[in-house]
């Protein structure tokens, strides 16, 4: 840790500072502003675009080079090597876990997956047309009802305890909420079944007949999950956080980052992207849609393409790209019309000197949109699965935190406000 020396102008007055810098493991350094309010002023930094809130050994990004890295691990090794319940396990303990440690570890996890028969009848409280994620905002939420047994945020089993609920429980939820979409009825968790294979079983199963899982679904369900694990200190990470921050329980914290993910800004890219699909319509008017999206003064948007922390091409989107080319040829679903405007669109992207010169590259959002199209998941539910997937990093976060010193969130503000003023006695 080295000191900066800082000269300060307050009330016309010059007061020197020493501010220190500190240096992480990887990535820029930053400057310790914590002893400015003594001073009589605050930092403004609207977004937090250059405001480090917290430190954190979970997850690396470097958004100009590309790189995305779990507990160190990239993450086209980890959804290449690895599967989602062991991706999990390295967020939460910091390691990849050994065979032995492993196979317990997905044994806890199925012995979770069953939630209580009275949040059926919570389920019926809702509208049958009501958003799944609305829905899932309730279930998750009301989960710190019916499981009050370990509730102690600050005994580590209690909070191992609760993590184990929470990813257990979120594909049962997720899939709870569809079925009572389509007026069909739940379809009970089968400890027998992966991960993915049980949450694609609770969504398309019915009563009346066997289902078989297709592998080449489970896989891209798998590989949609391991992508979507954690992704650093976003809005709903950062969330989390806040609300973690005043001692609330895991669930309701949970149920803020998932609140936050609702946001089109953020876990609603994925499902953007088919709308802006639905709205180009057919393959001939790609040309049209691509010169709208040129034209700064046209409010049309392309959905999927660039991404905001990504300067370069986003390290999930190859791995998302081959599984989607895998799931579209186990279907022989080349010429539906949605997915031919796509694969142009994604064409030009990496072809068109306006695209290229942008670094305005397909993203994870575009070719999980298509898969979960492709498999039959309605547009209704990506967030839902965004939500599920990102659980395990809510949690890590979270438990990170508690496991810390912390302190509870209180961002300042540059008040713009009325001055004090007298109260009129006369009108």
């Amino acid at each position: 840790m080295a000191n900066k020396k800082a000269r300060l102008i307050v009330d016309g007055i010059e007061q020197p500072i020493e501010l220190p810098v500190l240096t992480g493991t990887a990535g820029a350094d930053v400057i310790d502003v914590r002893s400015l309010g003594s001073h009589g002023v605050f930092t403004y930094d609207p977004g937090f675009m250059a405001t480090g809130s917290c430190e954190s050994a979970i997850t690396y990004i470097d958004g100009d080079a590309g790189v995305l890295l779990h507990r160190g691990y990239p993450i086209a090794q980890l959804a290449e090597h690895s599967d989602y319940l062991e991706t999990c396990y390295l967020l939460l303990y910091g390691e990849l876990p050994n065979a032995e440690q492993k196979a317990e570890f997905i044994k806890t996890v199925k012995n979770h997956t069953m939630v209580s028969e009275s949040m059926q009848k919570f389920l019926e409280g809702f509208r049958n047309d009501a958003h799944p994620m609305a829905i899932m905002v309730g279930l998750v939420s009301a989960l710190s009802a019916f499981y009050q047994d370990h509730m102690d945020i600050n005994d580590p089993e209690h909070r191992e305890i609760a993590a184990f609920r929470l990813i257990s429980k979120m594909p049962t939820l997720a899939s709870m909420c569809y079925k009572y979409s389509k007026g069909q009825p739940t379809m009970y968790p089968r400890n027998d079944l992966s991960y993915a294979e049980n949450f694609l079983y609770m969504m398309f199963a019915t009563p009346c007949e066997e289902y078989k899982v297709n592998p080449v679904f489970a896989n891209a369900m798998d590989k949609i999950f391991v992508l979507h694990a954690d992704h650093e200190q976003n809005a709903s990470t950062s969330t989390v956080r806040l609300a973690g921050s005043s001692g609330a329980n895991p669930f309701a914290c949970i149920s803020a980052g998932i609140t936050t993910l609702w946001g089109p800004a953020h876990g609603g890219a994925n499902e953007a992207v088919l709308t802006m699909l639905e709205e180009i319509g057919d393959v001939s008017r790609i040309d049209e849609f691509i010169e709208k999206a040129k034209d700064k003064n046209d409010p049309f948007r392309l959905m999927g393409f660039g991404h905001r922390v990504y300067k370069n091409f986003d390290p999930r989107a190859k791995v998302m790209r081959e599984t989607c080319d895998q799931v579209l040829a186990e279907l022989g679903q080349a010429n539906d019309p949605l997915l031919k405007i796509a694969k142009r669109l994604e064409q030009i992207a990496l072809e068109d000197p306006y695209f290229v010169e942008r670094k305005l590259y397909p993203n994870v959002d575009f070719y999980s949109g298509i898969i979960m199209k492709a498999i039959g998941i309605p547009t209704s539910m990506f967030t839902v699965i965004f939500a599920m997937s990102r659980t395990i990093g809510w949690i890590s976060h979270w438990n990170e935190m508690i496991s810390s010193p912390y302190k509870i969130g209180r961002p300042r503000q540059l008040y713009v406000g009325e001055t004090e003023r007298d109260f009129p006695t006369e009108k």
